[in-house]
């Protein structure tokens, strides 16, 4: 998944020491941590570097993290084929012009409500739930239903 404007509710805010800061959700952090201890891969892929992206990953656990890729696509098929994972197995979640491939590629491409024209257009799947206030924790809970698994505390 993307996480500006997915995993965040898309504001970063610069510091005057030129330090910024993120708002992630408690919710889609616990969500990510279900997905993760029932089996499921998990990976991030943001088009900018963030030190907030880099700590909130490790605090959570996500093995893998790309920044800096703003041809969201590739990085998604460069992962894929690094798991050994088709366009099928995979759901991806972005909400701006430059995940609507990846979004479009996935076999269940997700955008929240918010997200731009084109990510929306290519997206199959939209969450109640608001990008940093718990959209990410209701994806993570339907796909833990549709594999038949329960959330693992």
């Amino acid at each position: 998944m993307d996480v500006d404007g997915v995993l965040t509710d898309g504001t970063v805010r610069i510091h005057s020491d030129g330090t910024e800061s993120k708002v992630f959700s408690i919710l889609d952090g616990m969500g990510l941590v279900q997905l993760r201890r029932a089996g499921c891969l998990v990976a991030w892929i943001s088009g900018r570097p963030s030190a907030a992206t880099t700590a909130r990953a490790k605090e959570l656990q996500i093995p893998h993290v790309l920044q800096g890729r703003t041809d969201k696509l590739m990085a998604l098929q460069e992962l894929a084929a690094e798991l050994g994972l088709t366009a099928a197995q995979i759901a991806y979640m972005g909400d701006d012009d430059i995940d609507a491939s990846a979004i479009g590629w996935a076999g269940i491409g997700v955008a929240p409500a918010q997200a731009m024209p084109s990510a929306l257009k290519a997206a199959d799947f939209f969450p109640a739930r608001p990008a940093g206030h718990g959209a990410v924790r209701e994806v993570c809970e339907q796909i833990l239903t549709a594999r038949g698994q329960k959330a693992v505390p």
